[in-house]
């Protein structure tokens, strides 16, 4: 289901800022239609004035920016990789974009009791959102977990964030330049083997979200899974970003109004 309340409109940039060598921070002034958005859900861009890609580009909401009680916009955390992202990591503050959203949907954050996190490079995105919004439910500490993963060092993001939000957090590179050498799947597996969580929220590329969905199964613990993917519409209408779903007739999910979080239970991930 879409959420509630979307809106489309154009929005003036706060910030754009570089945090790693291909990494950047942004903050947009809307203040309004986000009052309701949760963690996992996304919005899609297209820059003004952009003439290629034409289509829009998915974002996952990194956080909701506050201010006395009321949200007065919205930040992203994204990767410059492609054309679009790379014109966007070019503007400036005062510089507009249009934003469609809240889409598709989220996280659950009621009554979670233990939770581990795992992302995977920028499948860091939507964990910010979900660590802040579970310390909120939390009236004692409850032993979370973000496990973080990336190629090299400079793939690891928001480190402090996390730790502010509540979390122990354990970081593991494929290269050894911080944390442990190699998967942060092995990360993960240890610390169940240590003390089980009630809930594995996790996000990142698809071979990691296989390896984290099979634990989780195996292991009989609840696992939430974001999926990302290219979107050409983020509405369902052009059907472009279908999953294999083993528990609907159907066969078929799509990401962006059935997901893009999903219970990775119900899902058929790619060989």
């Amino acid at each position: 289901m879409l959420a509630a309340v979307m809106i489309q409109k154009d929005t003036i940039i706060l910030w754009n800022r570089q945090v790693g060598p291909t990494y950047f921070h942004m903050g947009l002034s809307c203040t309004e239609g986000f009052e309701t958005a949760i963690p996992g859900q996304f919005v899609t861009l297209r820059a003004n004035r952009q003439q290629t890609p034409l289509l829009r580009r998915p974002f996952s909401i990194h956080r909701l920016i506050r201010e006395n009680n009321s949200v007065r916009g919205v930040e992203i955390l994204y990767r410059a990789v492609g054309t679009c992202t790379r014109h966007l990591s070019t503007l400036v503050k005062g510089d507009r974009v249009n934003i469609l959203g809240p889409l598709g949907n989220g996280f659950p954050t009621s009554n979670i009791g233990r939770s581990y996190l795992v992302a995977g490079g920028i499948g860091v995105a939507p964990m910010i959102f979900l660590a802040e919004t579970l310390q909120k439910t939390r009236t004692e500490p409850s032993g979370d977990i973000m496990f973080l993963g990336g190629r090299t060092k400079e793939d690891l993001l928001c480190t402090d964030e996390f730790q502010r939000a509540g979390m122990s957090v354990q970081l593991s590179t494929d290269d050894g330049s911080l944390g442990y050498k190699g998967l942060v799947t092995d990360l993960l597996e240890k610390a169940v083997a240590t003390k089980r969580p009630d809930w594995i929220f996790a996000c990142g590329p698809m071979p990691m979200l296989k390896t984290v969905a099979r634990f989780a199964q195996s292991n009989h613990i609840p696992c939430q899974v974001s999926i990302e993917t290219l979107m050409a519409c983020g509405l369902g209408v052009c059907l472009g970003c279908a999953m294999d779903d083993n528990k609907v007739t159907e066969k078929y999910r799509h990401v962006c109004i059935d997901g893009p979080v999903f219970d990775a239970a119900t899902l058929t991930f790619p060989s």
